[in-house]
């Protein structure tokens, strides 16, 4: 699986994320996610509710490991 499919399973379960960067290969990828949906969220929250969009490739083993930066717009940094 390649990070640009990652990104855009992430992107089709938060429709309403302003930013989504996922890099890595080989089963192993870092994300980048920015929505307002995480706001009122803490951290274990905001990665369970980004995990469930790749929960299937995670089940089947296509994702292996998914490390997760989750923020809110007001929270995320300037990149």
């Amino acid at each position: 699986m390649e990070a640009s499919q990652v990104a855009a399973l992430i992107r089709a379960g938060l429709p309403e994320a302003e930013k989504v960067e996922v890099t890595g290969g080989e089963g192993k990828f870092e994300a980048l996610v920015v929505s307002p949906q995480f706001a009122g969220m803490n951290a274990v929250k905001k990665h369970q509710t980004v995990y469930a969009t790749v929960r299937d490739q995670i089940d089947s083993g296509e994702v292996h490991a998914l490390s997760i930066r989750a923020f809110t717009p007001e929270d995320a940094p300037d990149a």
